[in-house]
């Protein structure tokens, strides 16, 4: 089995959803919370929040940063 390539990356997943560099609306009311983690390459991290309390649902890595722009951007506006 293949090791995660998120293993290793749990602060910069909770430093994304903190202090993302873009927010995007997700298909479901779900948030992505979106850091370049080095050139071309972004964390994504898909999260829902309400008053009370917010949950991260999950994480990802990618390379196709234009298909996110694709999306609603709602921070910064």
């Amino acid at each position: 089995m293949a090791e995660s390539e998120l293993a290793g990356l749990r602060s910069e997943i909770m430093e994304t959803v903190a202090n993302p560099a873009e927010i995007f609306a997700g298909n479901h009311g779900e948030l992505l919370a979106v850091r370049e983690v080095e050139p071309g390459k972004y964390l994504v991290v898909v999260y829902r929040e309400s008053p009370q309390d917010g949950f991260i649902i999950t994480a990802f890595l990618t390379r196709k940063g234009h298909t996110l722009r694709r999306r609603q951007q709602l921070w910064p506006l």
